[in-house]
């Protein structure tokens, strides 16, 4: 797999969660909890923030290891 396909599949997943679509974290697979513009997850702390406008989304990601 290819640095540019993983890309891909890592922004197709997050425009899902951000449209509300997907209801799984990438990081850990756990379920996330949608808050108005924001996407959190409990389990490991992953958080999307964003919205989707016209098909386009503007992402800010934040996750923190630990």
């Amino acid at each position: 797999m290819s640095v540019q396909s993983l890309h891909r599949t890592l922004e197709q997943e997050l425009l899902a969660l951000l449209r509300g679509a997907s209801l799984e974290c990438p990081a850990c697979g756990e379920f996330v909890l949608h808050e108005a513009t924001l996407v959190r997850c409990p389990e490991c702390g992953l958080k999307a923030h964003g919205r989707l406008e016209r098909g386009e989304a503007g992402v800010e990601f934040d996750v923190q290891a630990g």
